[in-house]
């Protein structure tokens, strides 16, 4: 049995401003972006990209996560509550982001940036599916660290009490997820996309992959309060994944084809 050690959610106190650890996670992912990108860039040979282009990339997809995933949260999540309080929308500060909504902002980001430099789509998602995981991985750790999200409870000797919740043994679904949406997506998509690939291949890759690993990670992780369970017993995080993963299995069909 462990302990959750209750972090303190903020990192450092500069005067009256707190850096909070879950946004350092965010600047984490975004560096990460940035040096694998550039790794692509020098090493992997992608045509059409430049260190500039990268960094203008990195601009679009983030307006994208934090437009895309504060939206996502408000529409899939607590609809009824912000229509109440749309004030209370724009206070990001208080939590609530959905990563299946930033993926969608993100989407419609790079749609914008592929006009901007007149570059295949689908080729884009390919360069960056591989750069995404460490970030989505650092953001679980902030889950973990701020104790929020937890799993369901447990009777396994590795359940994890957290405090700040009851004194239940409970799964450390945050941990789960950082394994396997960060580590083990990230090293899939990495080894996958050493070699040439068909275009839009790795971007079927990622939705495949993050859709099984979040799908089957739900099933440790406490649902919603204000949700619980919907139908079929699937959680609404199960419920978003699945498109991810039958529209990646028909993507990864469509597009791959044999290397000449």
């Amino acid at each position: 049995m462990f302990v959750h050690p209750q972090f303190d959610p903020i990192a450092l106190h500069l005067g009256p401003v707190g850096i909070h650890w879950y946004g350092l996670m965010y600047l984490l992912g975004f560096l990460a972006f940035i040096a694998l990108g550039q790794y692509q860039i020098k090493h992997k040979k992608w045509f059409g990209w430049t260190p500039s282009m990268l960094d203008d990339a990195l601009f679009y997809g983030a307006l994208g996560v934090i437009l895309g995933g504060r939206l996502g949260y408000v529409l899939f999540y607590q609809p009824s509550y912000f229509i109440q309080h749309p004030l209370e929308i724009l206070a990001v500060w208080h939590g609530g982001m959905s990563f299946h909504g930033g993926f969608l902002g993100v989407l419609i980001a790079m749609w914008l940036f592929s006009r901007k430099y007149h570059l295949n789509w689908l080729a884009i998602m390919d360069f960056i599916a591989p750069l995404v995981p460490i970030g989505l991985g650092a953001g679980r750790m902030g889950n973990f660290i701020n104790a929020e999200l937890w799993g369901r409870e447990t009777h396994a000797n590795y359940g994890m009490v957290f405090p700040n919740v009851d004194t239940a043994l409970r799964h450390p679904s945050q941990l789960y997820e950082f394994g396997l949406e960060g580590i083990a997506l990230f090293c899939i998509l990495w080894l996958y996309s050493a070699q040439p690939r068909a275009t839009g291949t790795i971007s079927a890759l990622f939705l495949m992959g993050y859709g099984s690993f979040r799908f089957l990670a739900e099933y440790t992780r406490e649902p919603d309060a204000y949700l619980g369970l919907l139908s079929m017993g699937l959680s609404m995080g199960q419920w978003l994944s699945l498109p991810m993963i039958i529209i990646g299995i028909m993507m990864f069909r469509i597009c791959h084809k044999p290397q000449q």
